[in-house]
């Protein structure tokens, strides 16, 4: 079976993220959603809610699943899940520099697991976590962003 590792903060879950879990499924026999305990990003929602997030959005689809980790490279989290790949979700160039960085140091650290860029669909590129929490706060519409669930819990976080 291909596994493949798709490490983040998730803060929240976007259609950016979405499209890219669902391209990589159709690339791997199971994706497994590592959702970063992240406190140096301050995330306003705990691990275990954006695990809620994450199973609510992918309810159903049994080649993919999400677990948390913390104080742990994503090469161990790769190697413990029997990954063969880590994806990297890629919006605009500005991404490329760091992702290709992060790429040489995760061969050096394991040279058997390969890293996978997926380009964002291009009308999901401008999506960001940051922006969807910043527009939810002030009270903006962010229906285009993420699903019906991720958006009430973003403004029963903002109440």
């Amino acid at each position: 079976m291909k596994v493949a590792i798709y490490p983040g903060s998730f803060d929240p879950i976007t259609f950016g993220h979405i499209d890219i879990v669902d391209r990589a499924a159709s690339l791997f026999d199971q994706v497994v959603i590592g959702v970063a305990e992240s406190k140096s990003k301050n995330p306003l929602f705990s691990t275990d809610e954006r695990l809620d997030l994450i199973n609510e959005v992918f309810s159903g689809n049994s080649k993919i699943r999400a677990i948390g980790y913390s104080k742990k490279l994503t090469v161990d989290l790769a190697r413990e899940n029997n990954a063969i790949a880590i994806i990297r979700g890629l919006r605009a160039v500005a991404d490329f520099e760091y992702e290709f960085q992060m790429l040489g140091m995760n061969r050096q650290l394991d040279n058997n697991i390969e890293t996978v860029f997926l380009m964002a669909d291009a009308q999901r590129q401008s999506i960001s976590s940051n922006f969807v929490k910043e527009i939810a706060r002030l009270g903006g519409n962010i229906s285009n962003f993420t699903n019906k669930f991720v958006e009430q819990k973003l403004k029963d976080k903002f109440k």
